[in-house]
């Protein structure tokens, strides 16, 4: 499989995570992954991200999916260099990297000018469609 990818602007507002949540569920579905379960997954991590990235990152949110070798990538960039870290379990909140890492096949923060970027990899189920060959889109979250 080729890599596909689609990157989507986040407006800073308090349904971003639901647009986001709807606008990566439809590019993946679009692509041939078609699991129900594992698109409901992918869709709290975009939810986790995007949450945290409009809460705490600052400036603008942007959002990429890739698909590649039977793998997804979904990042979110912000405008904060601070790094996202595992919390107190019993505090209030804070539970979003925690829940990303039990969901995920792992996740990474790279830094860059004006702010970073989390990259979360996710396998989908065996047999979860076939995707599509290659391409590219640009677009908002609504």
């Amino acid at each position: 499989m080729s890599a596909l990818t689609a990157y989507l602007d986040v407006p800073l507002h308090h349904g971003a995570p639901g647009a986001a949540r709807r606008a990566v569920v439809a590019v993946l579905g679009g692509w041939g992954f078609d699991d129900p379960d594992w698109l409901d997954v992918t869709a709290v991590v975009v939810s986790e991200l995007v949450t945290n990235a409009v809460r705490h990152g600052g400036g603008c949110v942007a959002l990429q999916v890739e698909a590649h070798d039977r793998r997804v990538i979904v990042s979110v960039a912000d405008g904060s260099s601070v790094v996202p870290r595992r919390r107190d379990p019993d505090g209030a909140g804070g539970r979003g990297i925690a829940l990303i890492e039990a969901l995920a096949e792992g996740w990474t923060v790279h830094n860059h000018e004006g702010g970073k970027q989390v990259r979360v990899r996710l396998v989908p189920c065996p047999g979860a469609g076939t995707p599509m060959a290659s391409g590219s889109a640009r677009g908002d979250v609504a």
